[in-house]
């Protein structure tokens, strides 16, 4: 995708809703006890497909403050990236390969990562515009908790995304 621009005001307040949103998923979080640390999976090879132009532009903010060297390997990897994955949808398989923009297991660009990486891992719902109510169960390390710690899924606590898109 090419290269897009956010005006200043617009900037700010995609940093203060993805502010909540870390507000939001640390609630739930903690309250099921879900941590990445140690956790044997890599979200971050994860295909994801949905992101929004103001996301995009954020993420290239973040891009453009990375000096020369790392970007130059970073962009290597995202052509490396977009070929592998073409073989892979090619041979009727679902891309499986690390973000491009991760560094020894870090996010070259954290503060201005996508909203799926702020989002995926707790439960979450959402409330679409026809009113129609959608619950995601989150990564399988916290499906595997609440398992363990609940009777049902939907006693769980989720993460109410409407109010954050």
């Amino acid at each position: 995708m090419k290269e897009l621009f956010l005006p200043p005001e617009l900037s700010c307040e995609i940093g203060e809703i993805y502010q909540s949103m870390a507000t939001a998923y640390d609630e739930v979080a903690q309250t099921i006890a879900l941590t990445c640390t140690g956790c044997p999976d890599n979200c971050c090879d994860s295909y994801f497909l949905h992101y929004t132009y103001c996301e995009w532009a954020y993420l290239w903010e973040g891009i453009r403050m990375l000096d020369d060297a790392r970007l130059d390997r970073i962009m290597q990897r995202s052509r490396d990236y977009v070929e592998q994955s073409r073989q892979m949808i090619a041979q009727g398989q679902r891309p499986q390969i690390m973000c491009p923009l991760n560094e020894e297991g870090l996010c070259s660009v954290y503060s201005h990562r996508l909203m799926i990486c702020r989002t995926h891992g707790v439960p979450a719902a959402l409330t679409r515009p026809d009113g129609q109510h959608l619950r995601f169960p989150g990564c399988f390390r916290c499906q595997e908790i609440v398992r363990k710690e609940y009777a049902v899924e939907s006693e769980a606590p989720a993460m109410d995304r409407t109010v954050l898109y």
